[in-house]
C-alpha cells in the first residue's frame, strides 16, 4: 500500500479540526496574558514610579514566575491543552516548557537529569533567536537605522 492510498483510506476516520474555535481560543488566551502582563507594568510604573521602559523587565520577570508557579501546580499545562498557541507563543510558554522539562526529569538529578534536559527544547529556540537577533542587527547597520541612543 502506498502513502497516498493509505491517506485515502485513512482520511475518513481523522477527526476534522476546528481552526476557526482553536485560532479563537488562543487569541483570547495570548490575549489574557498580555492583558495580565499590561496589568503587571502599569502597577510597577504607578507603585514603584518607573517609566514604562524601566518597568519592561520586572514585568516580564513577574510573569516568568507566574508561569513556572502554575507550571508547578499543572494549572498552565491544563489551560495550555485548551488555548493552544495561546500559552505557547509569549514568554510564559518559553518558561513553561523549561519548567516541565525541569520537573519531568528532576529525579535524575540536578546536573544530568535538569540541566541535561531543560535545555533540549529551550536550546533551539535560543539558537535561533540569537542568530534572528543577529541578522536583524546586521540588516540595521547596513541599512543605517540604528542611530545612537
Amino acid at each position: 500500500m502506498t502513502p497516498q492510498d493509505y491517506e485515502k483510506l485513512s482520511k475518513p476516520y481523522v477527526p476534522s479540526r476546528p481552526v476557526f474555535k482553536n485560532c479563537i481560543r488562543a487569541f483570547l488566551s495570548g490575549g489574557l496574558i498580555c492583558v495580565i502582563g499590561q496589568g503587571i507594568q502599569e502597577a510597577f510604573m504607578a507603585i514603584f514610579d518607573m517609566t514604562s521602559r524601566e518597568a519592561s523587565s520586572p514585568t516580564v520577570a513577574v510573569l516568568i514566575l507566574i508561569s513556572v508557579i502554575l507550571t508547578s501546580f499543572g494549572v498552565y499545562d491544563k489551560l495550555a491543552q485548551w488555548s493552544g498557541a495561546g500559552t505557547a507563543v509569549p514568554v510564559t510558554g518559553f518558561a513553561n516548557s523549561m519548567c516541565s522539562a525541569a520537573l519531568e526529569h528532576r529525579a535524575e538529578g540536578l546536573v544530568l537529569g535538569v540541566g541535561g534536559n531543560m535545555f533540549k527544547l529551550a536550546g533551539s529556540v535560543i539558537v535561533f533567536g540569537v542568530v534572528a537577533a543577529f541578522i536583524v542587527g546586521v540588516v540595521y547597520a547596513i541599512m543605517g537605522w540604528g542611530g545612537s541612543h
